[in-house]
């Protein structure tokens, strides 16, 4: 880390140093924004947790560089518990770079993290992250942030591998004017099942959100988007938008789109999109007319299809992401 973060008081450090050296910061925010009653994984995740990642920004300091983490499972038939506390305070800003990944295996193996987010009044964050899987892979991660009044948290998401995963991030507006957007992606290729999708709680006035998520399905893969945006009776004038978009590759593959939208004021503006389609055979003639072989035209478009989430993040993921889709179409992971 840069030595002018340190002076400014930035403390970024692996979780188990996070508990010796700032005791009373982790006691503070530790399974607090995801409490271990929220569900059975979660209670798993508190009794044995092990690693992960520790960020503390002071107040009104920006960090002008993505801090990046990376998590890797190298044993067969193990689980991964590892927990990123990330806590950002009033006025600051941060960008933080999540990767994580596991060898091919012929036993399952289980994920089961933590992430937790604290963006305080004013302040913002945003947290990308890339998995990549291999696809013995049980992916039961829970991530949440709580936001603070005029506070903004931006989440971008590329979901690839992993047998089964099931995550759905959460933002929980608790601040007047605070903000959050959410921008996803997953591929889901033969024997996997990804059932993804995205959280809101509205439980302030004027807050707002956005939603734009794709998926995309070959070879029998099945992907479900799951979502809640939940405006509260005092979340007077807050604005929620949510686009989901459904890309199949081939008449093998399963997309499902279940939203619940709980509104409970009428003071508020909604909106909801939702598109399943298949790849276009046109647009595939047209592209094999110009040169392009028929794998080549797939890759363009998926690639086009998966642009919006690509250009959110750092050219060098971006690259990445765009190598993941063309090894997905290949059938090479996992």
């Amino acid at each position: 880390m840069k030595e002018e973060l340190i002076k400014q008081g930035v403390i970024y450090t692996d979780m188990e140093s996070a508990l010796r050296e700032y005791p009373d910061i982790v006691k503070e925010h530790f399974m607090k924004c995801v409490p271990v009653y929220d569900h059975k994984f979660a209670a798993l995740h508190g009794a044995v947790w092990s690693g992960g990642s520790f960020v503390y920004v002071p107040k009104n300091v920006k960090v002008d560089i993505p801090l990046q983490s990376y998590f890797r499972l190298n044993s067969p038939e193990s689980g991964q518990f590892e927990h990123t506390l990330i806590i950002v305070d009033e006025g600051a800003s941060l960008h933080f770079i999540e990767g994580c990944s596991a060898p091919k295996y012929n036993k399952v193996n289980l994920h089961a993290g933590c992430v937790e987010l604290f963006v305080k009044d004013n302040a913002y964050l945003r947290y990308s992250t890339i998995e990549n899987w291999s696809k013995n892979m049980l992916n039961l991660n829970t991530k949440k942030a709580i936001v603070g009044k005029n506070a903004q948290i931006d989440w971008v998401t590329g979901s690839f591998g992993s047998k089964i995963s099931m995550l759905y991030p959460m933002s929980i507006l608790n601040g007047e004017g605070s903000r959050t957007e959410y921008t996803g992606i997953t591929f889901a290729g033969e024997g996997q099942n990804l059932d993804t999708g995205f959280k809101v709680i509205h439980n302030a006035p004027n807050t707002s959100s956005v939603v734009n998520s794709k998926s995309i399905s070959k070879s029998g893969g099945k992907c479900t988007y799951r979502s809640l945006v939940r405006i509260n009776e005092n979340a007077k004038g807050s604005k929620a938008s949510v686009s989901c978009e459904s890309l199949m590759l081939d008449d093998l593959s399963v997309s499902d789109t279940i939203p619940v939208n709980d509104i409970r004021t009428d003071d508020v503006e909604f909106s909801h999109e939702a598109k399943i389609g298949k790849i276009s055979d046109k647009a595939i003639f047209y592209l094999m007319s110009r040169g392009l072989s028929e794998e080549d035209a797939k890759a363009m478009i998926v690639r086009g299809f998966a642009y919006p989430i690509s250009k959110e993040l750092p050219v060098e993921y971006a690259v990445e992401m765009n190598n993941l889709i063309n090894l997905e179409l290949e059938g090479a992971i996992g």
